[in-house]
């Protein structure tokens, strides 16, 4: 049984409303993330800049290049070995960094933080029109908290006995930025000069915590808290962190900084990283991940204007990009670039390269109308948490149709290696008709 017509209005998409006008389709619509153009527009004449409440096939494509990395891309590169110097370049590339540096798939959260704020920019007003300050943050409070709790569940939820139980996560890290990012636009609407403060704000008041305020001097590996755990005869917390007399500050090593022991003493639940005493999501992270929502705003912002030229937009967005990218890595050399603890630098690198793409896709989508190559994209960017939560399913499905012997066919007569990487594009086909098929029948389930 099929819901016809239902709509569920966006949150912080530019609309969801165009996808769901057609009385002949089936429309779950209420997006977190959606701009995007109806398959019959996909040719059509459109202004590159996007009109109040507008939509931008662009960002679409961008977050749909964003998604692409992890949901068969990934697989397809490092199928393909280290038979290269640029195969094994961009195999690096798409693993997370251990700690300190940044490698491109350390890009793809955040962007897409970022890329939910510009579209968070064109939905707000029409929410903000609609239903006032009050109504309009309780509408984005209720769908923050479906996020939150979906991650619950994502990561498990009350499968395991507390406390066993996650309590941070990727989902649970988008929900909090996107409620904290949102309300500051809903407090100050179009008001570049408030979110900028509010950026400089969060960014600055992590560093100076993270620089200054003392915390003990423990490190968070097994060998260190199971020694000091033994000699005080307790693993609780609150009893190791008395135990320690010793305070430091101004470190931001693994295991070894106030980000990490915040979690260690204060975060409850199952705790990911650092033998279980930390999140990479953690408390701080939760917080500070809003000031990548806040660059997309201002982005939004910037490309909403109609004082200035589309021309003079892409090279604005584009040079801002790459100044943040520079100041990034300049700051990095005081507070490293650490994915894991969202860092100040790391917001400047990260940002800016989305910045950057986000004016390349503009440029060719927007305003050179070259948008049949990115339709791929525009597909996974449509149902992004649909594709996130599913996307485990694709590399099951494609072993069962390519894995076992006709890969160790593959391998034996056609060439060694070529089993995995038609493994890999088998996996990659399944998702790319996965999403064209919601895409045709306009089935967007988001929240």
């Amino acid at each position: 049984m099929q819901p016809q017509n239902l709509r569920l209005y966006p949150l912080v998409s530019g609309g969801a409303d165009a996808y769901a006008a057609d009385n002949r389709t089936t429309a779950w619509s209420t997006s977190m993330t959606q701009t995007g153009s109806p398959a019959a527009q996909e040719n059509s004449p459109r202004p590159a800049a996007p009109a109040e409440g507008g939509r931008l096939m662009s960002l679409d494509a961008l977050r749909g290049f964003d998604m692409f990395w992890i949901v068969g891309a990934g697989s397809l590169v490092h199928a393909m070995g280290h038979k290269s110097a640029i195969t094994t370049f961009l195999s690096n590339q798409l693993e997370h960094v251990e700690w300190a540096g940044f490698h491109f798939y350390d890009l793809i959260f955040p962007m897409f933080v970022f890329i939910t704020g510009v579209s968070m920019m064109f939905s707000m007003d029409k929410a903000l029109a609609k239903h006032g300050r009050p109504g309009a943050i309780v509408r984005l409070g209720r769908r923050c908290a479906l996020l939150v709790l979906l991650g619950l569940f994502y990561y498990g939820g009350f499968s395991n006995p507390w406390p066993g139980i996650r309590l941070t996560g990727v989902l649970q890290t988008f929900g909090v930025a996107c409620f904290l990012g949102g309300s500051i636009y809903i407090l100050w609407p179009r008001n570049p000069r408030a979110m900028v403060g509010a950026f400089l704000a969060l960014v600055l008041g992590y560093w100076a915590l993270m620089t200054f305020v003392p915390f003990p001097d423990l490190r968070l590996d097994k060998d260190s808290v199971a020694k000091l755990a033994a000699q005080v005869g307790s693993n609780d917390p609150a009893v190791l962190a008395k135990a320690v007399t010793a305070r430091v500050h101004g470190v931001y090593e693994k295991g070894y900084n106030l980000a990490n022991y915040t979690d260690f003493r204060y975060l409850p639940g199952k705790k990911q990283y650092g033998d279980g005493y930390w999140e990479a999501q953690g408390l701080f992270q939760m917080v500070v991940a809003t000031s990548s929502c806040l660059l997309g705003i201002l982005a939004g912002l910037w490309l909403r204007r109609r004082d200035t030229s589309d021309e003079l937009k892409t090279l604005g967005l584009f040079c801002a990009g790459a100044v943040s990218v520079a100041l990034g890595f300049a700051w990095g050399l005081q507070f490293p670039v650490v994915k894991k603890l969202w860092s100040p630098s790391f917001v400047l690198v990260a940002g800016g390269y989305s910045a950057m793409l986000l004016a390349f896709f503009y440029y060719i989508v927007e305003m050179r109308k070259c948008q049949r190559w990115c339709m791929p994209f525009v597909w996974i960017g449509m149902n992004p948490i649909t594709i996130y939560l599913t996307y485990s399913i694709f590399p099951k499905v494609a072993e069962r149709l390519a894995g076992g012997d006709v890969q160790r066919c593959l391998d034996h007569y056609v060439l060694k290696g070529s089993g995995g990487l038609f493994l890999a594009l088998v996996e990659l086909a399944l998702v790319f008709l996965f999403v064209r098929f919601l895409y045709i029948r306009k089935v967007f389930i988001r929240l």
